[in-house]
């Protein structure tokens, strides 16, 4: 255990964290996405696709460990990001644009940041709501997702959570891949795709939702 502790405070470590928590995170975030599409079947389905899962063992296993790894991903990124600017305390007048300098991978703290914040927001509205909170107390989960999407302000923040998502993916699937040594001059341009794809595919999807919801709001 000590060997671990050890590896976790070395900035390999936490890079290897990183990949590691952030790899999960997309798989969850495929898990998720599927589950919310139950939302465009109707009210029926989607409470029944809720409350088939609610009571599942091993559902609440995955949640613990899907905890953990936002917060694990979260303290590591931002010590990694602490680390790097006392190594180098005067930024480069000159950005480099070349190579993997991109948008995307200058602004994954700033990105990290406001997505991280929005899952606690998402947590407290939903995940609580289903435990604790409304649905819990016999009230539709549909409805309850339908009336949160339905507010313009929560709908807002979820759009532009959802590209910075995007945005946060198009860098650090390929970035956390790097880390763990999955990389070659002839595939990595395909996961580099994938990486976009996925980007792309999760933001577009997950924005969807409240976008439906609140236009149906005004009808």
């Amino acid at each position: 255990m000590r060997w671990l502790l050890d590896l976790l405070s070395t900035s390999i470590g936490k890079k290897v964290l990183m990949a590691l928590t952030g790899l999960f995170l997309v798989l969850f975030l495929a898990v998720h996405l599927y589950g919310n599409l139950y939302l465009y079947a109707g009210e029926e389905a989607f409470n029944h696709h809720a409350e088939s899962i609610s009571g599942n063992a091993l559902i609440r296993i995955v949640e613990v460990v899907l905890f953990l790894s936002i917060i694990a991903h979260a303290v590591s990124g931002v010590q990694l990001t602490i680390r790097n600017r006392r190594a180098r305390p005067q930024r480069y007048r000159v950005k480099r644009r070349a190579g993997f300098s991109t948008l995307a991978s200058r602004s994954m703290i700033v990105s990290g940041s406001v997505v991280f914040i929005f899952i606690v927001i998402h947590l407290r509205n939903f995940f609580y709501e289903a435990r604790f909170g409304r649905a819990a107390a016999g009230e539709s989960l549909y409805r309850v997702v339908s009336e949160t999407f339905a507010l313009p302000g929560y709908a807002a923040l979820y759009v532009i959570a959802m590209v910075l998502l995007g945005v946060h993916l198009a860098h650090g699937f390929l970035s956390a891949l790097r880390t763990l040594g999955i990389e070659h001059q002839r595939y990595t341009p395909v996961l580099r795709g994938v990486g976009l794809l996925l980007a792309v595919g999760f933001a577009a999807a997950f924005a969807s939702m409240p976008i439906v919801f609140f236009v149906r709001s005004l009808a």
